[in-house]
């Protein structure tokens, strides 16, 4: 991210703190009859908001997708992931030629604190065509939002059916545009902004 995503947590909570409290203004000036004080306030947060996302906006067009090799981080705040090593598994599982492939993900939290469970953190892969395939439901093992304790490491390990034709494998790590990732200035799962891809050692 080219802002730290704490401050930009910060930022957005901040703005949308502040928007709180100047709709309860707004809504004051109103009962009270204040109608030029009331479109004003209103004015007020109309144009900071658009300030706002115009720069939401310039952030995430001018981002460009992320290359995180195996065995380095990709990180959300404290909460890591690395590519440890990738398999593919032979057996009955898939058909029509598809390719099953496992990942094996390190997820790592390097903070002091038991971090909570990200129910919006999404893992899906992507060849070099930009074909997208998603986990194989119930195969997975540990699943990707389970919460970590303080400087431990887990290991996960996501499965995948993938068509035959299927090459330069990646994962993408996401939070899929969910709020309030959406509109958090520098988040992959923001608005308009290019996916980090997590490199497979294949």
């Amino acid at each position: 991210m080219g802002i730290g995503a704490g401050f930009a947590r910060l930022l957005l909570y901040a703005l949308l703190g502040w928007t709180a409290l100047g709709a309860i203004g707004v809504t004051i000036s109103f009962r009270r009859g204040e109608r030029f004080q009331g479109r004003k306030n209103l004015g007020w947060i109309a144009a900071i908001w658009i300030i706002y996302i115009g720069i939401l906006l310039s952030v995430s067009l001018t981002a460009k997708p992320r290359v995180v090799l195996p065995g380095r981080d990709y990180c959300f705040d404290s909460l890591c992931f690395s590519v440890v090593r990738t398999e593919t598994v032979p057996g009955y599982l898939g058909n029509r030629g598809e390719r099953i492939v496992k990942v094996y993900v390190r997820i790592t939290n390097h903070s002091d604190k038991r971090n909570s469970s990200d129910a919006h953190l999404k893992l899906y892969m992507v060849d070099a065509r930009g074909r997208r395939w998603d986990e194989a439901s119930g195969l997975e093992g540990v699943r990707l939002s389970t919460p970590v304790g303080p400087r431990q490491t887990v290991l996960t390990t996501p499965v995948f059916k993938v068509g035959p034709s299927a090459e330069g494998l990646r994962l993408v790590l996401t939070h899929d545009h969910n709020l309030p990732y959406l509109l958090l200035l520098g988040d992959t799962g923001s608005i308009f902004h290019g996916p980090a891809y997590l490199s497979l050692d294949q």
